[in-house]
């Protein structure tokens, strides 16, 4: 999502629910231009291929002309049709779209060069890399070009700010999986409302650049690459997780683990937050449960994990300590890094991550999953049912952050919450069917449909990858991804007859 996709919602909020004729050119106006900026960011890899004197930087000359020119054309050929503005279903049209195209011209320099990879495969990676989910189907990355390792960087950072956007101002707006909760706050700052869609992509676009610049600076601080240390500031703020390295960050050493760690809980946050700390407080983000809840996570996990390694190895290492919290945060934000095999480490860690990975981090950040204000949410319609059994006559409202929770917002997490579980268990159904395991089955549904990465077991697993899984389970993950990364909602919605009706 770029400056012109978030000015579209503008729009749309602007016109409201008409119902004119279905018109595709505004949406296709605006993916136009984003095939085309994305186009334009082929460059950057090119240059770093010349710059390395490998000989591929044509194979991302290539990929620009085509995805420039396609995009040009698209934009010129639905120009006409801008001042018109978005629909709401035009609005849900676009969103859903751009995240189908945008993955089909980002496996361009996959399939054009090394590593040759076929069009499934490349279509895996491009859609795993925007939806900042991580999971590769590559291996001997320590070979590939560096023009490959930093386009993958860069559709993951890409695809990072991109739902930031999108989680901030589309879905708080169209209602989704309970975003609506976050619909005036994504425009107050300091008691001030910001310009909307515009300002807020502006805003975040700067402070995505400032921490990623200060991740990379980290990192070559604890002795990484100038390269690796952009590339990896690129898929650590994402939460992306996509590495340089098949073996992921066990090739590290401490320092490097412990800036991980820093960066992915700082991307975790809300964004707004960090909006609102520039403009000089700091008081909503400490107040915000959000982030009191994410923190709670992140302790109990760790307290539990490093108890069970202090517990299985018989001495107190902080070798376990920070391999606990290493893998516990890269697992709840979504990032997807490892730096051991955490399958060797005992049942009780791997059920951990499991139901870890399925928590997730803040709303209107890069992380992915659930997210924890749902379940503060649910936990609060829960809390409030009990009190409602135990005292009939009584009245009790959830609440959250001290604010009524609108029927509104109740029946959408539920629907959410409803519609991730029959989706996760209907995604494990069809990769069983396609001959994997039950664990990968199950794993790679939630990792797919949660955006984290890495599944269970010796195959897709910490130490593994999706280099050897059937073509048939890549495409049923990928569009997993692409469902997920969405919240769900967007793309079941557009899937429904009425949808379509005029």
């Amino acid at each position: 999502m770029t400056f012109q996709a978030a000015w579209v919602l503008d729009t749309a909020a602007r016109s409201g629910q008409r119902c004119d004729m279905f018109d595709m050119r505004p949406v296709g106006y605006v993916i136009g231009l984003l095939v085309a900026s994305l186009g334009l960011t082929m460059l950057a890899p090119l240059a770093a291929d010349l710059l390395a004197g490998n000989g591929h930087w044509f194979v991302f000359f290539e990929s620009a002309v085509i995805t420039i020119s396609t995009g040009g054309l698209m934009a010129l050929a639905c120009a006409n049709a801008v001042s018109a503005g978005l629909t709401l279903r035009q609005t849900f049209l676009l969103t859903s779209l751009v995240w189908l195209t945008l993955p089909v011209f980002g496996a361009l320099p996959f399939m054009l060069g090394a590593p040759n990879a076929s069009f499934t495969n490349a279509f895996f990676e491009a859609m795993s890399g925007l939806t900042t989910t991580g999971s590769t189907t590559f291996e001997g990355l320590e070979q590939m070009p560096d023009g490959l390792k930093l386009w993958r960087g860069m559709l993951q950072w890409l695809g990072g700010v991109g739902i930031i956007v999108v989680a901030m101002v589309f879905l708080p707006e169209l209602r989704v999986g309970g975003m609506q909760i976050f619909r005036h706050e994504a425009f107050e700052t300091m008691g001030k409302i910001l310009p909307r869609a515009g300002q807020i992509a502006s805003s975040i676009s700067v402070i995505y650049v400032m921490l990623t610049v200060s991740c990379t600076l980290a990192y070559s601080a604890t002795g990484m690459l100038p390269f690796d240390a952009l590339v990896h500031a690129m898929t650590t703020v994402s939460t992306g997780g996509m590495a340089n390295y098949d073996h992921s960050f066990s090739l590290y050493a401490g320092g490097a683990h412990y800036v991980a760690v820093v960066f992915m809980i700082l991307a975790a946050l809300p964004f707004v937050r960090y909006v609102q700390l520039l403009g000089g407080t700091a008081k909503p983000l400490w107040r915000d449960s959000q982030v009191r809840g994410f923190f709670i996570v992140i302790i109990f996990s760790v307290l539990l994990v490093t108890a069970w390694l202090w517990g299985r190895e018989g001495v107190m290492t902080e070798l376990a300590f920070r391999e606990a919290l290493f893998n516990v945060v890269s697992i709840l934000s979504g990032t997807g890094y490892s730096s051991a095999d955490y399958m060797s480490w005992g049942t009780f860690p791997v059920v951990m991550f499991f139901f870890v990975g399925l928590v997730g981090g803040c709303a209107g950040s890069t992380a992915c999953s659930v997210k924890i204000f749902r379940y503060q949410l649910l936990f609060a319609s829960i809390k409030s049912q009990i009190r409602q059994i135990h005292s009939p006559h009584g009245v009790f409202t959830p609440r959250y952050d001290g604010v009524p929770i609108s029927e509104d917002v109740l029946n959408s997490v539920m629907a959410f919450f409803v519609a991730f579980l029959l989706l996760l268990g209907f995604t494990s159904v069809l990769l069983g069917l396609t001959g994997l395991d039950f664990i990968t089955s199950v794993s790679g549904a939630a990792t797919a449909l949660g955006n984290i990465g890495p599944g269970l077991g010796p195959e897709i697993g910490p130490a593994g990858n999706f280099v050897h899984i059937n073509d048939t389970a890549k495409w049923i993950l990928a569009l997993a991804m692409f469902i997920g990364r969405l919240e769900i909602m967007v793309v079941l919605t557009i899937l429904s007859v009425k949808f379509w009706r005029p």
